[in-house]
């Protein structure tokens, strides 16, 4: 077990075979290689994309599926490579890749998702990388909205 320092959840614990290798970082974070998925069933469906190096770099992202349910990934064949996937198809969805939207929070009133460059996990080689897409079909600051359970209304954006 490999014990995890955090800024926001303190000391957690992970097995080995839970972390992601980022061969090449995140773009601005290069040298981050390492990161786990941190899931709490009272955030979902949001998950924290958590630094091993580094206790205060955590990312905020959910599966680009909730941010647009008709998502289309279209991954370069240099990073299906990368990802140590087949290069002659896109991947499936959930089955082969998580696929996470990196949330962006500017202010206390909007959040925006990140669907330009989604994070892109391979679930059986445990290696990612951020996709950055070579169409401009979705956007970098994709607004979120949401439902809200209690009042069980209509869509509310942030």
């Amino acid at each position: 077990m490999l014990s995890i320092q955090t800024k926001y959840f303190g000391t957690l614990s992970c097995r080995e075979e839970e972390v992601f290798e980022f061969p090449r970082g995140l773009p601005a974070f290069e040298n981050e290689k390492h990161f786990v998925l941190i899931e709490l069933p009272e955030n979902a469906p949001l998950v924290f994309l958590q630094s091993l190096a580094h206790p205060t770099l955590c990312f905020l992202a959910f599966p680009v599926l909730v941010a647009d349910r008709d998502y289309r990934l279209a991954v370069a064949v240099e990073d299906l490579t990368a990802l140590n996937l087949d290069r002659g198809r896109q991947p499936e969805l959930g089955r082969e890749v998580l696929v996470l939207a990196l949330v962006s929070l500017p202010d206390k009133l909007s959040a925006s998702a990140n669907l330009m460059a989604p994070v892109v996990l391979n679930l059986k080689t445990h290696r990612g990388l951020q996709a950055i897409r070579e169409d401009r079909v979705y956007s970098h600051q994709h607004l979120i909205a949401f439902r809200s359970p209690e009042l069980d209304g209509p869509e509310v954006s942030c």
